[in-house]
């Protein structure tokens, strides 16, 4: 080394340059050579020592670099897992909430009684339920099985007691209101019902069949003392059916309005059950069965509407595919990232984003929104569910309308039944009740041919009366007058009831009693030989019957109304012509 050499040259220089100088003065410098040369060894040793120094340095520092790179690494690999762990720690946080259960939870299904604590409870329960059914590999899942299996088991028992014992208010007593006891009672907590037909459907099939036999029992024992108050009213009508050439008395005439709104829904009130108890309380025919299926509509659509609403529930919990993109998050946090660089905001929103969150809460369709959306299996098993319950009352209702026709009532009150139950019917299809439109679509057949069957026994006795000899009108003293004002008042009648321009049953029949009207009278007026009294006796009989018309029709612009008075109209104004053609002759002659 440079450093190393300098010293040696300087001192050979010196060296040489006292080679001259004389041995003595050599001699008596020796101890400063000597001591120098000493100085100059000790020199070397300690440069020695610091090169061996630096060598060892050089190499530590080689040892500690690489010390260094390595905990880069491993730095740079904690900070990547670090992220993961924290992409992961939402799914994570709530997969473990869904596998646990609360002891706040554990308490309200164990330890309370069932109320309306208990909704959000159960559904908060039944997610979790859910959860481990689906994490059934997961061990901590498998561990908890045997555990929520006992809480489900508490949970339905004690549900089971509770909609039990709701019913016991329908068995103890008819007076019980059954809509109020299901909105307050059933339909507010349907969605537990939902959870045992999810979780426990034994016990859900027993609670609806022992809701089907009180219910049923109720229903039967209402409606069979409601129609025997009605039949007490029904045998307090006197009214019967007579043909009108077998009436004895003269009528008025007259068209009543009221008795017409017995059709309509909107007419008069039901008639309730305790007014039969007063033996002086009197109802026409068509309003005592109107009562009978107004009742009947409104229960047993409300009956079917509720049986759809709570009895066939959505399926619960969050959509499938949460679950999949919850354990697509898992497994994407958990594999390696190809050294990429991971963004912690990145990883906090795209957890969130995508962390699942139940449907608990979510209103689900009642009543007429339920019916639009189930299948046709739903229907059908709801069907089978509201026969099941009104099988009786539907009979009850067969053998009343039974006594209503037995014997034959008058045309009028009969049609008047007939339009109560097409509207009926279709205020039934609005609230789309099927099995009950079925049902009032055969009474509605039960009641046609009775009114044609009243009808066409107008008309023969019309025309049996019209083929009997001209001296049995001498004899009897009910005229063709009486015969035009209470045809005009039945024709009337039946014109205000119809509302269709053409409808064959009614206006076939309407022209057929016109036809042998006019061939009674004209038969009845045969044995006048006058012709000017006989067309004034004709014309006499056609007046009763426009008036009898214009009253009955005025306010109906029916075009088959209006059709009869052109054709007694014409009639009438024939007669006249006779009457004043003859007039004019008598005063030529």
């Amino acid at each position: 080394m440079a450093s190393l050499n300098g010293p040696d040259t300087h001192f050979q220089d010196r060296v040489e340059s006292h080679e001259d100088v004389p041995q003595p003065a050599l001699r008596s410098r020796a101890k400063e050579f000597i001591e120098f040369h000493d100085q100059v060894e000790t020199s070397v040793h300690l440069l020695d020592s610091l090169e061996s120094f630096l060598s060892t340095f050089q190499r530590d520092l080689s040892a500690v670099s690489g010390q260094i790179s390595e905990l880069q690494e491993r730095s740079a690999n904690i900070d990547n897992r670090l992220r993961s762990r924290r992409k992961i720690e939402k799914p994570l946080s709530s997969l473990i909430s869904d596998l646990t259960i609360s002891p706040t939870l554990a308490t309200t299904l164990l330890d309370t009684e069932v109320g309306e604590p208990w909704i959000p409870a159960v559904a908060d329960f039944e997610r979790r339920l859910d959860s481990l059914h689906a994490r059934s590999r997961v061990k901590a899942a498998r561990e908890l099985a045997d555990i929520v299996e006992a809480l489900r088991i508490v949970t339905a028992t004690k549900l089971r007691a509770f909609f039990l014992a709701l019913l016991n208010a329908i068995k103890n007593s008819v007076t019980t209101n059954m809509q109020v006891l299901q909105s307050s009672g059933f339909l507010k907590y349907r969605t537990l019902f939902g959870f045992l037909k999810r979780q426990a459907e034994p016990v859900a099939k027993e609670i609806q069949e022992s809701y089907i036999a009180a219910v049923r029992t109720y229903y039967e024992t209402a409606f069979r003392r409601y129609i025997r108050s009605l039949g007490l009213l029904r045998a307090r009508v006197t009214e019967r059916f007579e043909t009108i050439a077998t009436i004895s008395t003269e009528h008025d005439g007259i068209v009543d309005f009221n008795r017409l709104t017995y059709a309509k829904l909107d007419g008069p009130g039901v008639i309730l059950a305790y007014q039969a108890d007063d033996k002086a309380h009197k109802e026409p025919l068509e309003a005592i069965l109107r009562s009978l299926f107004l009742v009947l509509m409104d229960n047993a659509t409300a009956e079917y509407a509720f049986a759809a609403s709570f009895f066939f529930v959505e399926p619960f919990g969050p959509p499938h595919s949460s679950r999949e993109v919850e354990t697509e998050q898992l497994s994407a946090a958990t594999e390696p990232h190809d050294g990429k660089e991971v963004d912690d905001n990145d990883s906090a929103t795209d957890s969130e984003a995508k962390t699942p969150v139940p449907n608990i809460g979510v209103v689900e369709p009642q009543g007429l929104g339920r019916l639009v959306i189930m299948d046709k299996d739903e229907r059908t098993e709801l069907s089978t569910i509201w026969k099941k319950i009104f099988d009786p009352v539907l009979e009850y209702t067969k053998t009343f309308l039974g006594t209503v026709i037995e014997p034959l009532p008058p045309p009028t009150p009969l049609l008047t039944m007939v339009r109560l139950t097409e509207t009926v019917i279709a205020e039934v299809q609005k609230r789309q009740c099927a099995p009950l439109e079925t049902f009032f679509f055969t009474m509605r057949l039960q009641l046609w041919p009775v009114f044609q069957k009243v009808i066409s026994e107008h008309c023969d006795s019309l025309k049996k009366l019209s083929e009997r000899p001209n001296g049995y009108f001498s004899k009897t003293p009910v005229t063709s007058d009486v015969f035009a004002n209470d045809t005009s008042t039945c024709s009337s009648q039946l014109v205000l009831l119809t509302e269709q321009s053409e409808e064959a049953m009614i206006f076939s029949n309407l022209f057929r009693l016109q036809q042998e009207l006019n061939k009674l009278i004209l038969r009845h007026t045969e044995q006048i030989t006058d012709p000017v009294a006989k067309a004034t006796k004709q014309s006499s009989i056609y007046e009763i019957l426009l008036q009898g018309l214009i009253k009955g029709t005025r306010l109906t612009s029916h075009p088959k109304a209006q059709a009869e008075l052109g054709f007694w109209k014409e009639k009438e104004e024939g007669s006249r012509r006779i009457i004043i053609a003859a007039g004019k002759r008598r005063q030529v002659t």
